[in-house]
């Protein structure tokens, strides 16, 4: 039954599960499996290696970390899938799985919050300005954080990345930001975006604006209190585009 958690592909042990819980040091890749398949497996396994080159001076083997996936998952053939890596004496991979997650269908709203991630192309650990500024937003009747730069441009959203579309072409915000795999592979499927400064006062003079992460696509119907225009034509077009990514088997 899930959810289920493993480090090295065994059942966690207090002393193993010290270091997660009293260093907020490592890094992160979360999933979504659909009949033991990922989009971009190789995007998320090159992320983790990279991250852990950076941070613990040393690859990580992304055929020990697809093994410890395929573990966690047993019969199961769908669900979320969290890869967290830390170092206590040695680099530790835990594994979580949860049930599947999709994409929310009805407007987003976003909360807009000057605030960066430090170290922002890792999707590193050190979550609590995120969570923090996401707790607020849900509290006052939005669905998320929208993190600006002290200059009032439009970075991320608190768990995913922003996407725009001014009535020609598709805009990813270029203020610093985690590089998302729904991100990437929207890109290597075409979509043919550039990058720009985006100015929270500029969201509602876009035909639309979108909100991507592990769990897909998801129009944003409101940020504050600016009414955000939700383009039905737009919408189906991305995700028509994101449909046609092809799954890899774990």
């Amino acid at each position: 039954m899930l959810p289920r958690t493993e480090i090295d592909g065994r059942p966690p042990e207090i002393d193993k599960l010290l270091a997660p819980a009293l260093i907020n040091y490592g890094h992160v890749t979360v999933m979504q499996v659909r009949g033991r398949s990922v989009r971009g497996l190789d995007l998320h396994l090159s992320r983790l290696d990279a991250a852990n080159r950076e941070l613990f001076h040393e690859p990580l083997d992304p055929d020990r970390v697809r093994g410890y996936i395929r573990h966690i998952l047993a019969d199961d053939v769908d669900a979320t899938i969290r890869v967290t890596v830390f170092r206590d004496t040695t680099v530790s991979v835990m594994v979580t799985a949860r049930p599947p997650a999709d994409a929310a269908t009805r407007p987003q709203g976003l909360k807009s919050v000057v605030y960066q991630r430090p170290v922002p192309h890792i999707k590193h650990t050190g979550t609590f300005g995120q969570l923090h500024y996401g707790h607020l937003a849900v509290d006052d009747g939005f669905d998320d954080a929208l993190l600006l730069t002290t200059f009032d441009h439009v970075a991320e959203a608190g768990i995913a990345n922003i996407l725009c579309h001014d009535g020609t072409a598709f805009v990813w915000p270029d203020a610093p930001a985690l590089p998302g795999i729904t991100m990437r592979l929207l890109d290597r499927a075409g979509l043919s975006a550039r990058q720009r400064t985006i100015r929270r006062t500029d969201l509602p003079s876009f035909a639309a604006v979108f909100v991507t992460n592990s769990r897909g696509i998801s129009p944003v119907g409101r940020v504050d209190d600016i009414e955000i225009p939700v383009d039905p034509e737009i919408t189906r077009q991305v995700l028509t585009l994101y449909d046609s990514v092809p799954w890899d088997p774990i």
